[in-house]
Protein backbone atom coordinates (compact mmCIF):
# COMPACT_ATOMS: atom_id res chain seq x y z
CA UNK A 1 0.00 0.00 0.00
CA UNK A 2 1.42 3.36 -1.00
CA UNK A 3 1.96 5.95 1.68
CA UNK A 4 0.04 9.14 1.05
CA UNK A 5 2.39 12.12 0.88
CA UNK A 6 1.69 15.65 2.00
CA UNK A 7 2.84 18.35 -0.38
CA UNK A 8 3.24 22.08 -0.06
CA UNK A 9 1.71 23.28 -3.32
CA UNK A 10 4.46 25.35 -4.88
CA UNK A 11 5.16 25.54 -8.58
CA UNK A 12 8.83 24.97 -9.49
CA UNK A 13 9.77 26.80 -12.66
CA UNK A 14 13.45 25.99 -12.96
CA UNK A 15 16.84 25.71 -11.29
CA UNK A 16 17.85 23.48 -8.42
CA UNK A 17 15.54 24.60 -5.63
CA UNK A 18 12.90 22.00 -4.66
CA UNK A 19 10.49 24.49 -3.08
CA UNK A 20 9.35 28.01 -3.86
CA UNK A 21 10.98 29.58 -0.90
CA UNK A 22 12.09 32.96 0.30
CA UNK A 23 11.68 35.07 3.32
CA UNK A 24 12.33 38.66 4.17
CA UNK A 25 12.07 40.60 7.32
CA UNK A 26 12.25 44.07 5.86
CA UNK A 27 11.04 47.09 7.81
CA UNK A 28 7.80 48.66 6.53
CA UNK A 29 7.90 51.87 4.51
CA UNK A 30 8.34 54.63 7.15
CA UNK A 31 5.59 56.65 5.50
CA UNK A 32 3.08 53.87 6.12
CA UNK A 33 1.28 53.69 9.45
CA UNK A 34 1.27 49.92 9.67
CA UNK A 35 -0.73 49.75 12.88
CA UNK A 36 -3.56 51.73 11.31
CA UNK A 37 -3.21 49.70 8.12
CA UNK A 38 -3.60 46.52 10.15
CA UNK A 39 -6.87 47.84 11.51
CA UNK A 40 -8.03 48.70 8.00
CA UNK A 41 -7.04 45.30 6.66
CA UNK A 42 -8.74 43.17 9.24
CA UNK A 43 -11.48 45.27 10.77
CA UNK A 44 -12.96 47.33 7.94
CA UNK A 45 -14.73 46.31 4.77
CA UNK A 46 -12.80 46.94 1.54
CA UNK A 47 -14.65 49.71 -0.24
CA UNK A 48 -14.66 47.96 -3.60
CA UNK A 49 -16.63 44.90 -2.48
CA UNK A 50 -20.34 44.57 -1.77
CA UNK A 51 -20.52 42.16 1.15
CA UNK A 52 -24.06 40.90 0.56
CA UNK A 53 -23.83 38.39 -2.26
CA UNK A 54 -26.94 36.71 -3.56
CA UNK A 55 -25.52 33.22 -4.05
CA UNK A 56 -28.76 31.28 -4.45
CA UNK A 57 -30.07 31.23 -8.00
CA UNK A 58 -33.78 30.86 -8.87
CA UNK A 59 -33.42 27.08 -9.23
CA UNK A 60 -32.27 26.81 -5.61
CA UNK A 61 -28.62 25.89 -6.31
CA UNK A 62 -25.63 27.71 -4.86
CA UNK A 63 -24.37 30.22 -7.43
CA UNK A 64 -20.64 30.95 -7.27
CA UNK A 65 -20.46 33.39 -10.19
CA UNK A 66 -20.58 36.63 -8.24
CA UNK A 67 -18.29 35.33 -5.48
CA UNK A 68 -15.79 34.20 -8.13
CA UNK A 69 -15.82 37.50 -10.00
CA UNK A 70 -15.31 39.46 -6.80
CA UNK A 71 -12.40 37.24 -5.71
CA UNK A 72 -10.20 36.58 -8.75
CA UNK A 73 -8.85 40.14 -8.90
CA UNK A 74 -7.69 39.85 -5.28
CA UNK A 75 -5.57 36.74 -5.92
CA UNK A 76 -2.10 37.32 -7.40
CA UNK A 77 0.76 35.36 -8.91
CA UNK A 78 3.91 35.27 -6.75
CA UNK A 79 7.22 34.61 -8.54
CA UNK A 80 10.45 34.18 -6.61
CA UNK A 81 14.12 33.93 -7.47
CA UNK A 82 16.17 31.74 -5.17
CA UNK A 83 19.96 31.89 -4.99
CA UNK A 84 21.67 29.01 -3.26
CA UNK A 85 25.32 28.23 -2.62
CA UNK A 86 26.54 24.66 -2.91
CA UNK A 87 29.93 23.29 -1.90
CA UNK A 88 32.01 22.31 -4.93
CA UNK A 89 34.56 19.57 -4.34
CA UNK A 90 37.69 20.27 -6.37
CA UNK A 91 40.83 18.80 -4.69
CA UNK A 92 43.29 20.86 -6.75
CA UNK A 93 41.47 24.16 -6.24
CA UNK A 94 41.02 23.41 -2.56
CA UNK A 95 44.76 22.73 -2.19
CA UNK A 96 45.65 26.20 -3.51
CA UNK A 97 42.64 28.29 -2.50
CA UNK A 98 40.80 26.35 0.21
CA UNK A 99 37.16 25.18 0.15
CA UNK A 100 34.88 27.07 -2.20
CA UNK A 101 31.27 27.06 -3.35
CA UNK A 102 29.30 27.85 -6.46
CA UNK A 103 26.13 29.91 -6.69
CA UNK A 104 23.05 28.41 -8.33
CA UNK A 105 19.90 30.27 -9.30
CA UNK A 106 16.37 28.90 -9.46
CA UNK A 107 12.83 30.21 -9.83
CA UNK A 108 9.57 29.12 -8.28
CA UNK A 109 6.06 30.44 -7.93
CA UNK A 110 2.86 30.39 -5.95
CA UNK A 111 -0.16 32.55 -5.27
CA UNK A 112 -1.04 35.34 -2.84
CA UNK A 113 -4.08 37.25 -1.60
CA UNK A 114 -4.44 41.05 -1.49
CA UNK A 115 -5.85 41.97 1.94
CA UNK A 116 -5.66 45.77 1.72
CA UNK A 117 -6.17 48.32 -1.03
CA UNK A 118 -2.71 49.80 -0.34
CA UNK A 119 -0.82 46.64 -1.22
CA UNK A 120 -0.52 44.18 1.67
CA UNK A 121 -0.53 40.58 0.43
CA UNK A 122 -0.69 37.30 2.34
CA UNK A 123 0.94 34.12 1.02
CA UNK A 124 2.62 31.00 2.40
CA UNK A 125 6.02 31.20 4.05
CA UNK A 126 7.20 28.23 1.97
CA UNK A 127 6.39 30.18 -1.21
CA UNK A 128 8.83 32.97 -0.32
CA UNK A 129 11.35 31.30 1.99
CA UNK A 130 15.00 31.80 0.99
CA UNK A 131 14.19 33.95 -2.07
CA UNK A 132 16.46 36.81 -3.09
CA UNK A 133 13.88 38.52 -5.28
CA UNK A 134 10.11 38.52 -5.57
CA UNK A 135 7.56 39.87 -8.03
CA UNK A 136 3.78 40.04 -7.91
CA UNK A 137 1.56 39.84 -10.98
CA UNK A 138 -2.07 40.93 -10.70
CA UNK A 139 -4.93 39.33 -12.58
CA UNK A 140 -4.70 42.15 -15.17
CA UNK A 141 -0.97 41.33 -15.68
CA UNK A 142 0.31 44.42 -13.85
CA UNK A 143 3.60 43.52 -12.16
CA UNK A 144 5.17 44.87 -8.95
CA UNK A 145 8.33 44.22 -6.98
CA UNK A 146 7.49 43.15 -3.43
CA UNK A 147 9.15 43.24 -0.04
CA UNK A 148 8.40 40.91 2.82
CA UNK A 149 7.15 42.61 5.96
CA UNK A 150 7.58 39.43 7.97
CA UNK A 151 7.04 35.71 8.11
CA UNK A 152 5.72 33.11 10.55
CA UNK A 153 7.10 29.63 9.86
CA UNK A 154 4.97 28.30 12.75
CA UNK A 155 1.82 28.78 10.65
CA UNK A 156 3.46 28.92 7.18
CA UNK A 157 2.23 32.49 6.64
CA UNK A 158 4.13 35.43 5.12
CA UNK A 159 3.11 39.07 4.70
CA UNK A 160 4.27 40.97 1.60
CA UNK A 161 3.92 44.60 0.52
CA UNK A 162 3.83 46.20 -2.93
CA UNK A 163 3.70 49.92 -3.68
CA UNK A 164 0.31 49.80 -5.35
CA UNK A 165 -2.75 51.98 -4.89
CA UNK A 166 -6.45 51.17 -5.01
CA UNK A 167 -5.80 47.46 -5.42
CA UNK A 168 -8.69 45.03 -5.33
CA UNK A 169 -8.64 43.61 -1.79
CA UNK A 170 -10.63 40.65 -0.54
CA UNK A 171 -13.20 40.83 2.28
CA UNK A 172 -12.16 38.86 5.35
CA UNK A 173 -14.59 36.32 6.81
CA UNK A 174 -14.68 34.41 10.10
CA UNK A 175 -13.17 30.92 9.97
CA UNK A 176 -14.62 30.07 13.40
CA UNK A 177 -18.06 30.11 11.77
CA UNK A 178 -17.11 27.74 8.94
CA UNK A 179 -19.12 24.51 9.07
CA UNK A 180 -18.39 21.02 7.75
CA UNK A 181 -20.31 20.50 4.51
CA UNK A 182 -20.21 24.20 3.62
CA UNK A 183 -19.47 25.07 -0.01
CA UNK A 184 -16.13 26.79 -0.64
CA UNK A 185 -14.02 28.06 -3.54
CA UNK A 186 -10.26 27.64 -3.92
CA UNK A 187 -8.82 30.54 -5.92
CA UNK A 188 -5.23 30.59 -7.15
CA UNK A 189 -3.05 32.32 -9.73
CA UNK A 190 -0.49 29.68 -10.77
CA UNK A 191 2.27 29.91 -13.39
CA UNK A 192 1.01 33.28 -14.68
CA UNK A 193 -2.10 31.59 -16.07
CA UNK A 194 -4.30 34.25 -14.40
CA UNK A 195 -6.77 33.18 -11.75
CA UNK A 196 -8.25 29.70 -11.48
CA UNK A 197 -11.31 28.82 -9.43
CA UNK A 198 -12.38 25.38 -8.17
CA UNK A 199 -15.27 24.43 -5.89
CA UNK A 200 -15.72 21.89 -3.12
CA UNK A 201 -16.97 21.48 0.42
CA UNK A 202 -15.37 21.69 3.84
CA UNK A 203 -14.52 18.09 4.74
CA UNK A 204 -13.08 18.68 8.21
CA UNK A 205 -11.76 21.36 10.57
CA UNK A 206 -8.83 21.35 12.96
CA UNK A 207 -6.71 18.96 10.88
CA UNK A 208 -3.12 18.37 12.02
CA UNK A 209 -1.18 16.73 9.17
CA UNK A 210 2.35 17.21 10.60
CA UNK A 211 3.58 18.92 7.44
CA UNK A 212 5.30 21.69 9.42
CA UNK A 213 7.00 19.44 11.97
CA UNK A 214 10.43 19.84 10.32
CA UNK A 215 10.25 23.57 11.04
CA UNK A 216 10.25 22.95 14.82
CA UNK A 217 12.97 25.17 16.32
CA UNK A 218 12.24 26.66 19.78
CA UNK A 219 15.50 28.65 19.65
CA UNK A 220 14.01 30.62 16.76
CA UNK A 221 10.56 30.79 18.31
CA UNK A 222 9.15 28.27 15.81
CA UNK A 223 6.56 25.91 17.30
CA UNK A 224 4.38 24.59 14.44
CA UNK A 225 0.65 25.25 14.71
CA UNK A 226 -1.50 23.05 12.48
CA UNK A 227 -5.26 23.28 12.59
CA UNK A 228 -6.12 23.24 8.90
CA UNK A 229 -9.47 23.51 7.16
CA UNK A 230 -9.67 20.41 4.95
CA UNK A 231 -11.60 20.63 1.68
CA UNK A 232 -12.06 18.63 -1.50
CA UNK A 233 -11.68 21.72 -3.70
CA UNK A 234 -8.89 21.03 -6.20
CA UNK A 235 -5.63 22.78 -5.26
CA UNK A 236 -2.58 22.07 -7.43
CA UNK A 237 1.08 23.19 -7.38
CA UNK A 238 1.26 26.93 -7.95
CA UNK A 239 -1.90 27.53 -5.92
CA UNK A 240 -0.08 27.63 -2.57
CA UNK A 241 -0.85 30.93 -0.84
CA UNK A 242 -4.13 31.34 -2.70
CA UNK A 243 -7.54 32.05 -1.22
CA UNK A 244 -10.12 29.70 0.24
CA UNK A 245 -13.40 31.64 0.21
CA UNK A 246 -16.97 30.90 1.19
CA UNK A 247 -19.96 31.24 -1.13
CA UNK A 248 -20.19 34.95 -0.23
CA UNK A 249 -16.67 35.54 -1.52
CA UNK A 250 -15.20 36.08 1.96
CA UNK A 251 -11.68 34.87 2.73
CA UNK A 252 -11.80 32.01 5.25
CA UNK A 253 -8.36 30.45 4.70
CA UNK A 254 -5.01 30.47 2.89
CA UNK A 255 -4.50 27.32 0.79
CA UNK A 256 -1.29 25.65 1.92
CA UNK A 257 -0.97 21.91 1.29
CA UNK A 258 -2.38 18.92 -0.55
CA UNK A 259 -2.42 15.21 0.27
CA UNK A 260 -0.83 13.49 -2.70
CA UNK A 261 1.44 10.67 -3.89
CA UNK A 262 2.42 12.63 -6.99
CA UNK A 263 2.61 16.29 -5.99
CA UNK A 264 -0.68 16.98 -7.77
CA UNK A 265 -4.15 17.15 -6.30
CA UNK A 266 -5.75 13.79 -5.51
CA UNK A 267 -8.71 14.67 -3.33
CA UNK A 268 -7.68 16.62 -0.22
CA UNK A 269 -6.36 20.13 0.31
CA UNK A 270 -5.64 22.09 3.46
CA UNK A 271 -5.90 25.79 4.33
CA UNK A 272 -4.73 27.89 7.29
CA UNK A 273 -7.87 29.37 8.97
CA UNK A 274 -8.15 33.11 8.34
CA UNK A 275 -8.67 33.92 12.03
CA UNK A 276 -5.19 32.53 12.69
CA UNK A 277 -3.89 34.49 9.70
CA UNK A 278 -5.38 37.69 11.17
CA UNK A 279 -3.35 37.30 14.34
CA UNK A 280 -0.13 36.76 12.38
CA UNK A 281 -0.76 39.76 10.09
CA UNK A 282 -1.64 42.10 12.95
CA UNK A 283 1.49 41.13 14.89
CA UNK A 284 3.81 41.47 11.90
CA UNK A 285 2.43 44.92 11.15
CA UNK A 286 2.38 46.17 14.72
CA UNK A 287 5.55 44.59 16.13
CA UNK A 288 7.61 43.32 13.20
CA UNK A 289 7.39 39.79 14.62
CA UNK A 290 4.71 37.38 15.82
CA UNK A 291 4.06 37.66 19.57
CA UNK A 292 2.74 34.28 20.62
CA UNK A 293 1.62 33.17 24.06
CA UNK A 294 1.98 29.58 25.26
CA UNK A 295 0.43 27.47 27.98
CA UNK A 296 3.68 25.57 28.47
CA UNK A 297 2.26 22.04 28.42
CA UNK A 298 2.71 18.79 26.54
CA UNK A 299 -0.65 17.43 25.46
CA UNK A 300 -2.04 14.39 23.68
CA UNK A 301 -5.29 13.44 22.00
CA UNK A 302 -7.20 10.93 24.10
CA UNK A 303 -7.15 7.60 22.27
CA UNK A 304 -8.80 4.43 23.53
CA UNK A 305 -5.34 3.18 24.55
CA UNK A 306 -4.56 6.33 26.55
CA UNK A 307 -8.01 6.22 28.08
CA UNK A 308 -7.38 2.69 29.34
CA UNK A 309 -3.79 3.40 30.42
CA UNK A 310 -4.67 6.49 32.48
CA UNK A 311 -8.05 5.19 33.68
CA UNK A 312 -9.99 8.02 32.04
CA UNK A 313 -13.77 7.88 31.82
CA UNK A 314 -14.21 9.78 28.53
CA UNK A 315 -12.40 10.56 25.29
CA UNK A 316 -13.44 14.21 25.46
CA UNK A 317 -10.73 16.84 25.87
CA UNK A 318 -6.93 16.61 25.65
CA UNK A 319 -4.59 14.96 28.15
CA UNK A 320 -1.81 16.94 29.86
CA UNK A 321 1.23 14.65 29.62
CA UNK A 322 3.86 17.12 30.82
CA UNK A 323 4.59 20.67 31.96
CA UNK A 324 7.29 23.19 31.02
CA UNK A 325 9.24 24.15 34.14
CA UNK A 326 8.80 27.92 33.78
CA UNK A 327 5.61 27.70 31.78
CA UNK A 328 2.32 29.46 32.32
CA UNK A 329 0.32 26.31 33.10
CA UNK A 330 2.63 25.15 35.88
CA UNK A 331 2.64 28.61 37.46
CA UNK A 332 -1.17 28.62 37.44
CA UNK A 333 -1.50 25.18 39.04
CA UNK A 334 -2.28 22.88 36.13
CA UNK A 335 -0.84 19.41 36.73
CA UNK A 336 0.28 16.43 34.70
CA UNK A 337 -2.66 14.06 34.28
CA UNK A 338 -5.26 16.83 34.01
CA UNK A 339 -7.74 16.65 31.13
CA UNK A 340 -8.49 20.01 29.46
CA UNK A 341 -12.10 20.16 28.25
CA UNK A 342 -12.59 23.84 27.47
CA UNK A 343 -10.68 27.12 27.20
CA UNK A 344 -12.76 30.24 27.71
CA UNK A 345 -15.97 29.48 25.79
CA UNK A 346 -14.34 27.03 23.37
CA UNK A 347 -14.71 23.27 23.70
CA UNK A 348 -11.38 21.45 23.24
CA UNK A 349 -11.35 17.91 21.86
CA UNK A 350 -8.03 17.78 19.99
CA UNK A 351 -4.48 19.05 20.14
CA UNK A 352 -5.11 21.03 16.93
CA UNK A 353 -8.11 22.83 18.45
CA UNK A 354 -6.10 23.88 21.48
CA UNK A 355 -3.13 24.97 19.36
CA UNK A 356 -5.30 27.08 17.08
CA UNK A 357 -7.08 28.86 19.92
CA UNK A 358 -3.96 29.56 21.99
CA UNK A 359 -2.06 30.39 18.78
CA UNK A 360 -4.22 33.50 18.41
CA UNK A 361 -3.14 34.80 21.83
CA UNK A 362 -0.19 36.93 22.96
CA UNK A 363 2.03 36.78 26.04
CA UNK A 364 0.21 38.37 28.96
CA UNK A 365 -3.25 37.33 27.72
CA UNK A 366 -5.38 35.53 30.30
CA UNK A 367 -7.42 32.42 29.50
CA UNK A 368 -9.77 30.35 31.65
CA UNK A 369 -8.91 26.66 31.43
CA UNK A 370 -11.70 24.24 32.33
CA UNK A 371 -10.40 20.77 33.18
CA UNK A 372 -10.95 17.66 35.24
CA UNK A 373 -8.45 16.28 37.75
CA UNK A 374 -9.13 12.72 38.82
CA UNK A 375 -12.71 13.26 37.69
CA UNK A 376 -13.20 16.51 39.63
CA UNK A 377 -14.04 19.63 37.51
CA UNK A 378 -11.82 22.69 37.98
CA UNK A 379 -11.48 26.13 36.37
CA UNK A 380 -8.02 27.72 36.42
CA UNK A 381 -7.07 31.15 35.07
CA UNK A 382 -3.75 31.11 33.22
CA UNK A 383 -1.64 34.10 32.14
CA UNK A 384 0.14 33.07 28.95
CA UNK A 385 3.92 33.40 28.59
CA UNK A 386 6.35 33.42 25.70
CA UNK A 387 8.96 30.69 25.22
CA UNK A 388 11.33 32.52 27.56
CA UNK A 389 8.78 32.52 30.36
CA UNK A 390 7.96 36.24 30.03
CA UNK A 391 4.53 37.85 29.89
CA UNK A 392 5.57 41.17 28.37
CA UNK A 393 5.40 41.99 24.68
CA UNK A 394 8.51 42.91 22.69
CA UNK A 395 8.22 46.38 21.18
CA UNK A 396 8.96 47.11 17.55
CA UNK A 397 11.84 49.32 18.71
CA UNK A 398 13.39 46.35 20.54
CA UNK A 399 13.02 44.18 17.44
CA UNK A 400 14.68 46.83 15.25
CA UNK A 401 17.68 47.07 17.61
CA UNK A 402 18.93 43.66 16.49
CA UNK A 403 17.69 43.64 12.88
CA UNK A 404 18.59 45.55 9.73
CA UNK A 405 18.49 45.02 5.97
CA UNK A 406 16.70 41.69 6.30
CA UNK A 407 19.11 40.17 8.83
CA UNK A 408 18.85 39.51 12.56
CA UNK A 409 22.10 39.46 14.52
CA UNK A 410 23.30 38.09 17.83
CA UNK A 411 26.48 38.55 19.85
CA UNK A 412 28.99 35.71 19.79
CA UNK A 413 29.09 33.73 23.02
CA UNK A 414 32.32 33.15 24.95
CA UNK A 415 32.94 29.71 23.43
CA UNK A 416 32.50 30.98 19.88
CA UNK A 417 34.88 33.86 20.54
CA UNK A 418 37.47 31.50 22.03
CA UNK A 419 37.20 29.10 19.08
CA UNK A 420 37.77 32.00 16.65
CA UNK A 421 40.53 33.58 18.72
CA UNK A 422 38.76 36.93 19.08
CA UNK A 423 36.95 38.75 21.87
CA UNK A 424 34.44 40.63 19.69
CA UNK A 425 32.07 40.02 16.80
CA UNK A 426 28.48 39.13 15.97
CA UNK A 427 26.86 36.53 13.72
CA UNK A 428 23.78 36.42 11.54
CA UNK A 429 21.16 34.55 13.53
CA UNK A 430 18.40 34.79 10.94
CA UNK A 431 18.46 35.93 7.33
CA UNK A 432 15.45 37.13 5.41
CA UNK A 433 15.01 38.99 2.13
CA UNK A 434 17.28 42.05 1.84
CA UNK A 435 20.78 43.28 1.04
CA UNK A 436 22.59 40.72 3.16
CA UNK A 437 20.71 37.91 1.43
CA UNK A 438 21.33 39.27 -2.06
CA UNK A 439 25.06 39.71 -1.34
CA UNK A 440 25.47 36.03 -0.49
CA UNK A 441 25.55 36.25 3.31
CA UNK A 442 24.08 33.29 5.19
CA UNK A 443 22.94 32.30 8.67
CA UNK A 444 25.89 31.60 10.96
CA UNK A 445 28.45 33.78 9.19
CA UNK A 446 30.43 35.96 11.63
CA UNK A 447 30.90 39.70 11.10
CA UNK A 448 33.95 40.62 13.16
CA UNK A 449 34.84 44.16 12.05
CA UNK A 450 33.29 47.11 10.26
CA UNK A 451 35.69 49.61 8.65
CA UNK A 452 38.52 47.79 10.49
CA UNK A 453 36.92 48.47 13.87
CA UNK A 454 35.94 45.46 16.04
CA UNK A 455 32.18 45.07 16.55
CA UNK A 456 31.42 45.00 20.28
CA UNK A 457 27.60 44.79 20.21
CA UNK A 458 24.65 44.11 17.92
CA UNK A 459 23.13 47.53 18.63
CA UNK A 460 26.38 49.25 17.64
CA UNK A 461 26.45 47.43 14.30
CA UNK A 462 22.76 48.05 13.53
CA UNK A 463 23.23 51.76 14.29
CA UNK A 464 26.11 51.88 11.78
CA UNK A 465 23.98 50.20 9.12
CA UNK A 466 21.13 52.64 9.72
CA UNK A 467 23.29 55.78 9.84
CA UNK A 468 25.94 55.25 7.14
CA UNK A 469 25.06 56.78 3.78
CA UNK A 470 27.88 55.24 1.74
CA UNK A 471 29.49 51.83 1.68
CA UNK A 472 31.25 50.05 4.53
CA UNK A 473 33.99 47.42 4.68
CA UNK A 474 33.13 44.26 6.60
CA UNK A 475 35.52 41.64 7.90
CA UNK A 476 33.70 38.29 7.96
CA UNK A 477 34.61 34.81 9.14
CA UNK A 478 32.94 31.93 7.29
CA UNK A 479 31.64 28.82 9.02
CA UNK A 480 34.61 26.88 7.63
CA UNK A 481 37.02 29.35 9.28
CA UNK A 482 37.97 31.36 6.19
CA UNK A 483 38.27 35.13 6.61
CA UNK A 484 37.09 37.58 3.94
CA UNK A 485 36.75 41.33 3.46
CA UNK A 486 33.49 42.43 1.84
CA UNK A 487 32.65 45.87 0.50
CA UNK A 488 29.03 46.49 1.40
CA UNK A 489 27.10 49.29 -0.31
CA UNK A 490 24.35 51.05 1.64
Amino acid sequence: MKKLGLTLGVGLLGGIIPLAAWLTFMQPNPSTNTTESAKRVLMEEPGNFVRTVNNINPSGYVDFREASQNTINSVVHVKTTVIQKARVHDPIAEFFYGPHSRTFKGEASGSGVIISNDGYIVTNNHVVENASDISITLNDNTTYKAEVIGTDPSTDIALLKVEGKELSSIPVGNSDQVEIGEWVLAVGNPFNLTSTVTAGIVSAKGRNINILREKYDPDRNIIPIESFIQTDAAVNPGNSGGALVNSKGELIGINTAIASNTGSYTGYSFAVPVNLVKKVVNDLMEYGMVQRGYLGINIANISSELMKQEHLTSQKGVYVSGLVEKGAAKAAGIKEGDVILQIDENEINSVAQLQEYIGKKRPGDKVMVHLTREGVPKAIEVTLKDLNGDTKLISKAEVSKKSALGATFELLDSKEKKDLGIDYGIKIERLDFGKFKSRGFYEGIVISKVNNKPIESVEEFVNILNSEKDGILLEVIHTDGRKDFVGFGL
